[in-house]
C-alpha cells in the first residue's frame, strides 16, 4: 500500500531527516573544534617555570620560542633516544637573568607575536551557548507537542490529521477481501456513484452520506473501507475519532470542519472514521456536562454531515465495535443511512481468507485449507492472517522448505492456549492434572449433542496445565438447552473426576467453574431457560470505561430476582455436576486408562480416547499404546 502523503503542518519524514542532519552536522563541527582546541593546547607537555630554568643551566634544552609570555621548546637529544619537546609559562615579573642564562648555555632563541584568536577558540567560547539555546528550543518543542499534538503548530493544531491516500494508489481492492459477501454487494453501489455519479444523479438517487461498518474487532472493518476507496479509484482519508481529541475545547470541532473541506475540495472521495464510538457515544448520559470537548466534535461532525450539498461525492465511511452506545441522532437518515453488519466469517469464508493469506506462503502438499478453516471456529479475519504468520515463523524456525500441516496445527494451539513452556511439576501434581483432563474428555465423549472430541493433553501451555480441545462441525448460532447443558457437563468434568479419585477438588478448575457459571447465568438471566424466572431477561450490572472513568449501568430487576438468579444458577449447576458424576462413574475404568495414557503419552487424539471406550475395561490401557 502506498505511503500517505503528508498534508497539513505536520512535516514529513524527509523535512524531519533534514533537519536531524543539520543538527548533526553542527554538532560535528563543534565537536570537531573542541577536539582540535584541545588537541592544540595539549600538544606539548607542560612544566614548570623552576624545572625549565633548572632543565637550563643542566644543557638540557636546545631551542626555545618565545609567544608572548609562553615557552615551546625542546630538549637536547640523548644518544638514540628522540628529541623530546615541553613548554611553560614565563611569570609576568620579569626575570632579567633568564636571557643570560640562555645565553650561557647556548639556548638557540626565536621568538613570534602572540597568535590571533583563532575559529577554534571561537566556537568552543559559543559551545555553551548554542548548547542552552538548542535545549531551550527542544524543551519548548516538547511542551507543544506535548500540548497540541505532535507536529502541530501554534496556528495549525486545528487542521486535520487525516492520512491522505493519493488518487489510484491504494492498492487494496475486494478481491484482497475475502469472504463479506453481502458487505462488498451493499458497497459496490456506493463505488458506482464514485465512479460515475452522473448516471445516478440523472436519475434522481442520491448516494448514502454515511456508511457505518459494525462488528467485532479483526472482522475487516478498515481492510473494507480500503478496498472500497481502492475500487473506485479516489483519495481516501482515514483517520481514527480519538485524534479529534484533545485538552483544549474546540480543536476536535475545528480538525472536524477542516477534514470534511478537505474532502470536498478532493471530491469524489472516501472519508474513513476509525473508532467513531470514541466520540459519537450518546449525549446528554449526565457525564462530562454539555459542552466538552467529546459532544462539541460530535456536533460538528453532525452538522458537517448534513451540510454537504447534492453536487459533492464525498461518502463517509466509519467503523465501530460498539454500535449500541452511538447517539442516535448519528445514525438517523441523511447521516449514516446505511448500516452493514460484519460478523465472524462461516467455514467457506474462512477458506477463502486462508487462501488469500497464504496466496505468498509455500504451502506442503499435506495442508488442506477447508480442514483448517473447520478447526478455526470463532476466528476473526485478522486472527486467520495471524495463524498463518505464525505458521510460517514456527516452519522457518525449524529451517523447513515449505509450511506444513504440523506449523499450522501448532500455532492453532499456541494461539489459543499459549506457547509450550515447561512447568516443574511433582507426579502427584501431574497424575491429578492428568485426571483432570481425563474427565474433560470422556465427558465430551459421553455427552450427547457436544462437540466433536479433537485431543486431549497435558503439556502446559500459556497458564493452563492441560488442555482438552473439541471442534464443533458447524455455526452454531441459536444453541439449544441440551448442548448447553452438555457443554455445562464438560466444563465440570474435570472437577469431577478430580473428586471421584482424589476424595478432594483441587483450585486447577478454576477458569472451568468461571466459565460454567457465565454460562449459567446467561441460561438464567438472559436466556429464559429456567422454569421460576419464566420467559423474562434480566440485564445484569455492566462496567463501562466512559471519558476517562468507570460507569456502572444500573441492573434492571430487584434483590429478589437477583436471589432467585442466584438460586437457580447454583441449581441448575448442581443437577449438571450430579449427572455428570453418575456418568463418570459408571466409567471409571475408562477414566483411569485415558489418564495412564495421558501421564505415559502426555496427548491422546480423539481416536485414542473412543478406542477406550469400546474396549473391554480389562484391555483398555492397552488400547491406548
Amino acid at each position: 500500500m502506498a505511503e500517505p502523503n503528508g498534508e497539513g503542518p505536520t512535516p514529513g519524514p524527509r523535512s524531519q531527516g533534514r533537519w536531524s542532519f543539520v543538527w548533526w552536522l553542527v554538532a560535528a563541527v563543534l565537536g570537531i573544534a573542541y577536539v582540535q582546541y584541545v588537541a592544540q593546547d595539549r600538544a606539548t607537555p607542560g612544566i614548570s617555570y623552576t624545572a625549565f630554568k633548572r632543565d637550563v643551566a643542566q644543557n638540557r634544552v636546545a631551542s626555545i620560542i618565545l609567544t608572548g609570555h609562553r615557552v615551546d621548546g625542546v630538549f637536547r637529544a640523548a644518544a638514540g633516544k628522540k628529541t623530546a619537546r615541553f613548554s611553560t609559562v614565563i611569570p609576568v615579573i620579569q626575570d632579567v637573568q633568564l636571557l643570560a642564562l640562555l645565553e650561557q648555555h647556548r639556548v638557540v632563541i626565536s621568538a613570534q607575536s602572540p597568535r590571533r584568536v583563532g575559529v577554534a577558540e571561537l566556537l568552543l567560547g559559543l559551545l555553551p551557548w548554542v548548547a542552552l539555546a538548542l535545549l531551550f528550543y527542544w524543551g519548548l518543542r516538547r511542551l507543544r507537542d506535548g500540548m497540541l499534538g505532535a507536529g502541530g503548530g501554534l496556528f495549525n493544531f486545528g487542521k486535520s490529521r487525516a492520512k491522505r491516500f493519493e488518487k489510484g494508489t491504494t492498492s487494496v481492492t475486494f478481491s484482497d477481501v475475502a469472504g463479506l459477501d453481502e458487505a462488498k454487494q451493499d458497497l459496490r453501489e456506493v463505488i458506482g456513484y464514485l465512479k460515475e455519479p452522473e448516471r445516478y444523479q440523472a436519475l434522481g438517487a442520491k448516494i448514502p452520506r454515511g456508511i457505518l461498518l459494525m462488528g467485532p474487532p479483526g472482522t475487516g472493518k478498515t481492510l473494507l473501507a480500503k478496498a472500497v476507496a481502492g475500487e473506485a479509484e479516489v483519495p481516501f482519508f482515514s483517520i481514527s475519532a480519538s485524534e479529534f481529541i484533545e485538552m483544549f475545547v474546540g480543536v476536535g470541532a475545528a480538525r472536524v470542519r477542516d477534514m470534511f473541506e478537505s474532502a470536498k475540495r478532493e471530491a469524489p472521495a472516501v472519508l474513513f472514521v476509525d473508532e467513531v464510538d470514541s466520540v459519537g457515544r450518546t449525549r446528554g448520559a449526565g457525564l462530562g456536562g454539555g459542552h466538552d470537548e467529546r459532544e462539541q466534535t460530535l456536533n460538528q461532525i453532525l452538522s458537517e454531515m448534513d451540510g454537504f450539498a447534492p453536487h459533492e461525492a464525498v461518502v463517509v465511511l466509519a467503523a465501530t465495535n460498539r454500535p449500541d452506545v452511538l447517539d442516535a441522532a448519528l445514525l438517523r437518515p441523511g447521516r449514516f443511512d446505511r448500516k452493514i453488519t460484519l460478523d465472524l466469517p462461516e467455514k467457506a469464508a474462512r477458506a477463502k481468507i486462508l487462501a488469500v493469506h497464504t496466496r505468498h506462503v509455500p504451502l506442503a502438499t499435506d495442508v488442506d485449507l477447508a480442514a483448517m478453516a473447520a478447526r478455526t471456529v470463532g476466528f476473526s479475519g485478522a486472527e486467520l492472517e495471524n495463524l498463518v504468520n505464525e505458521a510460517a515463523l514456527l516452519a522457518a524456525r525449524d529451517r523447513r522448505s515449505a509450511v506444513d500441516g504440523s506449523a499450522f496445527a501448532e500455532a492453532r494451539d499456541k494461539i489459543l492456549l499459549g506457547a509450550p513452556r515447561e512447568s516443574i511439576r511433582n507426579e502427584e501434581e501431574k497424575r491429578i492434572v492428568a485426571y483432570h483432563e481425563a474427565g474433560h474428555a470422556l465427558l465430551a465423549s459421553l455427552l450427547p449433542e457436544t462437540d466433536p472430541l479433537e485431543k486431549v493433553t497435558i503439556i502446559p501451555r500459556g497458564r493452563a496445565l492441560g488442555a482438552t480441545e473439541q471442534t464443533p462441525e458447524e455455526e452454531r448460532h441459536n444453541l439449544r438447552r441440551g448442548y448447553l447443558l452438555s457443554r455445562l457437563g464438560v466444563m465440570l468434568g474435570g472437577r469431577i473426576a478430580e473428586r471421584l479419585v482424589f476424595g478432594e477438588v483441587s483450585s486447577g478448575a478454576e477458569d472451568d467453574l468461571v466459565q460454567a457459571t457465565r454460562l449459567a447465568q446467561r441460561m438464567v438471566a438472559r436466556w429464559g431457560m429456567s422454569e421460576r424466572l419464566g420467559p423474562a431477561a434480566f440485564r445484569h450490572a455492566e462496567e463501562h470505561v466512559f471519558l476517562g472513568r468507570d460507569v456502572a449501568q444500573p441492573r434492571d430487576f430487584s434483590e429478589h430476582t437477583a436471589r432467585l438468579i442466584d438460586d437457580e444458577v447454583r441449581s441448575l449447576l448442581a443437577g449438571v455436576e450430579d449427572r455428570a458424576a453418575r456418568l463418570l462413574g459408571a466409567h471409571r475404568g475408562a477414566l483411569d486408562a485415558v489418564a495412564g495414557g495421558l501421564l505415559e503419552r502426555e496427548t491422546l487424539t480423539a481416536e485414542a480416547v473412543r478406542r477406550t471406550l469400546s474396549a473391554d475395561p480389562a484391555n483398555t490401557l492397552e488400547a491406548l499404546r
